[in-house]
């Protein structure tokens, strides 16, 4: 073989210099997507909480069968803190956009906690496992897979607007099979979008490294796969939950 060095004399020095960067790069998106997850998974444990305990003292029966207007109320909250949150994270400081974030996983927790009343507690389980276990297979392929997702995230994204108007609709017709329609949909549509959300927030650790607005993406980023994660336990549940009645 032959033996032969760069003639350049700053070659070793500019490769050493760009392993080093290349390493401090791989150990930030580490780092950054842990704080993501950790974000996320605290928000959904917070959640599973609140709604447990507010249905198991009572409360959660009291308010939304005697008090519809209240319990109305409550469920547009968690509507009301993802429109504040999105439209206004460039104006909150981080710490601010924190609170709100933990301040939307508690109102998430006081609307959810109706499952308790439909569903049986073994269903629930068994949707959050299967979800989990979904999530994470999910979430690793978006994360490790080479193959761009935003053709794939865009579609997702007009399918879920349309999976909005047929659940309105459906409000009113009471349709049986629309309603198993939307729920194999809605699972599909969620579980597409935690591999592209996954994806794009890798993604973006490129653009806010070292900036002040790293960690208003790690709670916005942890705020989308949360939304996703949510989304799809709930449709998980609606397909194969088993009602308490």
């Amino acid at each position: 073989m032959a033996n032969w060095s760069d003639p350049r004399p700053n070659a070793a020095a500019y490769s050493a210099g760009a392993d080093a960067r290349s390493a401090a790069y791989d150990a930030g998106l580490r780092s950054y997507m842990l704080s993501v997850y950790n974000y996320m998974a605290s928000a959904v444990l917070l959640t599973g909480i609140i709604a447990l305990g507010f249905a198991a003292s009572g409360m959660a029966e009291q308010v939304f069968r005697t008090a519809p207007l209240i319990g109305f109320a409550l469920k547009l909250a968690p509507l009301g803190f993802v429109f504040a949150l999105s439209f206004g994270q460039a104006r909150m400081s981080p710490a601010t956009l924190q609170a709100m974030f933990w301040g939307f996983a508690v109102a998430m927790g006081l609307s959810m906690s109706t499952i308790f009343l439909q569903y049986t507690s073994t269903s629930i389980a068994g949707a959050f496992f299967a979800t989990a276990a979904g999530f994470a297979g999910l979430s690793l392929y978006g994360y490790t897979t080479k193959r761009n997702l935003t053709a794939l995230g865009s579609f997702l994204i007009v399918g879920l607007v349309g999976l909005i108007v047929a659940s309105l609709v459906n409000v009113f017709l009471h349709s049986g099979p629309l309603s198993l329609v939307i729920s194999v949909i809605g699972v599909l549509i969620f579980a597409g979008l935690t591999a592209y959300d996954t994806q794009r927030t890798k993604a973006l650790y490129a653009e806010v490294a070292g900036t002040e607005w790293e960690s208003r993406s790690i709670i916005m980023s942890a705020l989308n796969l949360y939304l996703d994660f949510i989304n799809m336990f709930l449709f998980i549940l609606r397909l194969f939950g088993s009602s308490r009645n």
